[in-house]
């Protein structure tokens, strides 16, 4: 799996880094802050292909995903309680807006 393999190197890398800089003599709670940081950026350098394959991996597994729920023709990407809960609130936006709707007639109606 690429994103497995992308992050076990990023964590290797931030090892690495680490334990250079406690030998370099840094041996405080700034060490792993300063080691995440130069980690992220050789990271960013260097680890463009194994990123980009990640990326990619992801991508596929989601266009897959979401070909087989239109498939079974499933409109949504939600749960069924979280979907039910996005209905309700869709209802009460559209109950609001008619309701503020029918005010600015009845106002417009009345001047």
């Amino acid at each position: 799996m690429p994103v497995v393999r992308w992050s076990v190197i990023r964590l290797a890398l931030f090892g690495a880094c680490l334990a250079g800089l406690w030998w370099a003599g840094m041996q405080s709670w700034l060490a792993p802050v300063l080691a995440a940081f130069l980690a992220w950026g050789v990271s960013y350098v260097l680890l463009a292909g194994p990123r980009d394959a990640a990326a990619r991996y992801l991508a596929e597994r989601d266009a897959a995903r979401r070909a087989e729920q239109q498939a079974r023709g499933v409109q949504t990407l939600l749960p069924a309680h979280a979907q039910e809960d996005a209905d309700l609130e869709d209802a009460a936006v559209d109950a609001a807006e008619a309701a503020a709707r029918e005010t600015s007639t009845d106002t417009g109606a009345q001047a």
